[in-house]
């Protein structure tokens, strides 16, 4: 036990001659290096610090300004027109300062106010430059002279070997857009869904609400996108994740998986060492900031790796939380039911795969069995939120309860060590797919911590998976993290030829700490009800993963065609030949053009994309199919753009509907938008880091990508993958409480 453990640092027995302390170095030591990595830590955050902040310049450039200026003066040239003259004769007047030292000292603030200056400068003129999105809408292969020059003055002000977070101070804000022309591209998306009744109707609504309401509530938008890094992401994220009630398993938290066709090594606590070990090189990364910034040709913000590790969601009766902690040296581990805390450090230092393992092993092989309540606790972060904010208040706010759930809530992440196995094997491969997208999206419904930012599961025959949670990140954030790990495993830390982490152990390591608990019978018979939520809501979830391998973005390509369209376009053709009718689609799209950017919705189903797919339906000629079918690809692209560079519809309409709210107005257009259900929920997952894969000569280390739950209950959630030039993988989720839905989930394959 830890109070046990612990006890030993020191002992002291009461003597007639007084007290005698007996203190233990081993302890003493761990103290102190566990305070010497604390401080160097807080050293890098502060460099760092300092270096972001002056950002595009470096604070060696000070120096070389202060020279300047020092040697224009050597030279009896004044290049302050008398500035330096001026801040002399401010100076407090000192005895020990002689004129010539006055002199250097105020040419020294001179030269640091210029420099200042030069910064905010440059960071102004980079931010402008920043906000200059038309070259995302001209043709590929012909650049104007305007982005040539734009290009050109970027390189300029962008400065040398930016870390992570430099760029952060400089990216535009988001842009709020007319309500006229948001408007314009509403009724837009929804012509092809409506009767001609319909619409009319609705475009009496909609023109309404532009000459009445709408002014008055954009005002108050315009007014809060001045002050606010970003007029969305802290309504987005409070109203959409943080203030839902239902449960976030399936319907928020979503999935990432292993490589497809390959398993390192089959021995579960090796798999787990060379992952979790990687976890921690990349939290190193990030805590440096050495991790190169995103980008397409332009940055993209990097704000929602702050809250990547030492995460956790809080549970709250009318709202949830997310708490962030600077620093923690260990993760909570689940395994049969029973919770442990294991240290990743010693003396300061990471411990190494085959330490990990054999830490971890010493889980596997623990006999002992979970105490009263505590097998299923989990269940609490699966069913619905309020009972959860409920119990946590009565039952875990303070002793051991509070200890241990500390413990698990401050852990630098969640591990799972589950008995099962997954991944594609056996004689039905599509089926055990299936089934691993099920255990990574639910599992038991207890035996993930789906509060923590991202639970990782170790299956029993070395198969890993991650399951993350939404509020804090979105899906192409933690991807990064997954390639990252995945190739590290594979190929930067590998196996012994036993499948064994490579390298030692250190014999003295601590075993790992067995997390104690006092459930009571009230406590564990809410348990019990959140369990029974979660189950039937897990229940309830149909899922259908494949790759497709007949062709891929390569030969789409040679057509000329954006292959993400392509495949919009697909899964519109499989949704009318499934219920004879087109519905409002939705495709993530990312807004991390600007500062704090989370995510636009792409209304992928066009007047173009409907034409299309009725021509081909109704056996039109092929070059008239062809003409349409280029037509509808080019406005989805169109759709796309517009939507990263702050030009979208939806979360314009969203933060025009929550300002309404908090004037006590109602709006019957903005009501019915908000209201209107998307029954085909898209979002592809990019592959970010393709030189960590060599897809040639190993093409057999593919991810199998990841997925997420349906958003509607008679919809479809379809998350795909392009890997490569010839594969794409597909994950494809219902609920079999619709039988429509079952029933065609097999036409999307």
């Amino acid at each position: 036990m830890a109070e046990a453990h612990q006890a030993v640092a020191f002992q002291f027995t009461v003597t007639p001659e007084g007290i005698d302390l007996q203190l233990s170095h081993q302890a003493l030591t761990e103290i102190y290096l566990s305070g010497l990595r604390s401080w160097k830590k807080k050293l890098i955050r502060l460099k760092n610090g300092v270096i972001t902040g002056v950002y595009p310049a470096s604070p060696s450039s000070w120096l070389f300004v202060v020279i300047a200026i020092l040697a224009t003066m050597y030279m009896r040239s004044d290049p302050s027109m008398g500035l330096i003259a001026k801040i002399q004769e401010h100076l407090p007047v000192s005895q020990s300062l002689s004129a010539q030292c006055q002199t250097v000292v105020s040419a020294v603030l001179f030269s640091t106010l210029l420099w200042f200056s030069l910064i905010f400068t440059m960071r102004m003129c980079l931010k402008q430059l920043l906000s200059y999105h038309r070259w995302m809408f001209e043709q590929r292969g012909k650049m104007s002279n305007t982005t040539k020059v734009w290009v050109a003055l970027v390189r300029i002000f962008s400065g040398r070997q930016p870390l992570l977070y430099s760029y952060q101070g400089s990216l535009p804000n988001q842009p709020v857009p007319a309500v006229k022309d948001t408007v314009k591209r509403y009724l837009e998306s929804v012509r092809p869904l409506m009767t001609p009744d319909e619409f009319e109707r609705m475009t009496s609504l909609a023109t309404q609400f532009e000459s009445s309401l709408g002014n008055r509530l954009q005002w108050y938008l315009k007014l809060k996108a001045l002050w606010a890094s970003n007029y969305v992401s802290d309504w987005w994220e409070e109203y959409i994740y943080l203030r839902g009630r239902s449960p976030i398993m399936v319907n928020s938290n979503y999935y990432g998986m292993d490589f497809l066709y390959v398993t390192p090594t089959p021995i579960q606590a090796a798999r787990a060492g060379n992952t979790l070990h990687a976890f921690l090189m990349y939290r190193r990364k990030l805590n440096r900031e050495e991790l190169k910034p995103v980008s397409t040709v332009i940055p993209l913000c990097a704000a929602q790796c702050e809250r990547m590790f030492n995460t956790t969601r809080t549970p709250g009766e009318e709202t949830d939380t997310v708490q962030h902690w600077q620093d923690s040296d260990y993760v909570a581990v689940y395994h049969r039911g029973r919770y442990f805390r294991l240290r990743m450090y010693s003396s300061s230092r990471p411990l190494s795969p085959r330490e990990i393992e054999s830490q971890l092993q010493r889980i596997l092989d623990d006999p002992s069995p979970p105490s009263p309540g505590e097998e299923k606790l989990g269940a609490l972060t699966a069913g619905d939120r309020i009972p959860w904010a409920k119990a946590r208040k009565e039952y875990f706010s303070l002793g051991v309860n509070k200890r241990s759930l500390d413990c698990i809530e401050k852990a630098a992440f969640f591990v799972t060590l589950d008995d099962d196995e997954q991944g594609m094997m056996g004689e039905d491969p599509a089926a055990s797919l299936d089934r691993y997208a099920k255990s990574l999206l639910h599992g038991k419904c207890y035996d993930r911590w789906f509060d923590k930012s991202f639970s990782v599961v170790i299956y029993k025959n070395g198969k890993i998976g991650l399951n993350a949670e939404h509020s804090w990140a979105d899906a192409p954030v933690v991807a990064h993290l997954w390639e990252y790990v995945l190739a590290t495993d594979s190929f930067q830390l590998g196996y012994n030829e036993e499948g064994h982490c490579k390298g030692e152990v250190d014999a003295s390591l601590p075993r790992p700490q067995r997390l104690s608990w006092d459930i009571t019978p009230e406590c564990q018979e809410q348990i019990s009800q959140s369990l029974a939520v979660a189950q039937a809501l897990a229940d309830d979830v149909d899922f259908h993963v494949f790759s497709f391998r007949d062709f891929g973005k390569g030969m789409i390509k040679k057509c000329r065609i954006s292959p993400d369209a392509y495949i919009q376009l697909a899964l519109q053709l499989a949704y009318y030949r499934d219920r004879g009718m087109f519905c409002l689609t939705y495709e993530a799209s990312m807004t991390r053009l600007f500062r704090e950017g989370r995510t636009e919705t792409v209304r992928s189903c066009s007047n173009e994309s409907c034409a299309f797919i009725k021509a081909l339906e109704g056996g039109e000629g092929v070059e008239v199919c062809r003409r349409l079918l280029r037509q509808a690809s080019e406005k989805h692209q169109n759709l796309y753009k517009h939507a990263m560079t702050g030009a979208g519809i939806d979360r314009h309409l969203f933060c025009l509907y929550v300002v309404s709210k908090y004037l006590g107005v109602d709006s019957p257009f903005l009501k019915e938008v908000l209201s209107e259900p998307w029954h085909l929920s898209t979002s592809q997952t990019p592959v970010q880091q393709v030189e960590l894969f060599d897809m040639v000569n190993h093409p057999e280390y593919v991810s199998c990508g990841g997925g997420f739950g349906p958003v509607a209950d008679d919809g479809y959630g379809v998350s795909y993958t392009i890997m490569g030039e010839n594969m794409m993988n597909f994950h494809i989720s219902c609920k079999h409480s619709c039988p429509q839905t079952v029933r065609g989930i097999w036409i999307y394959s």
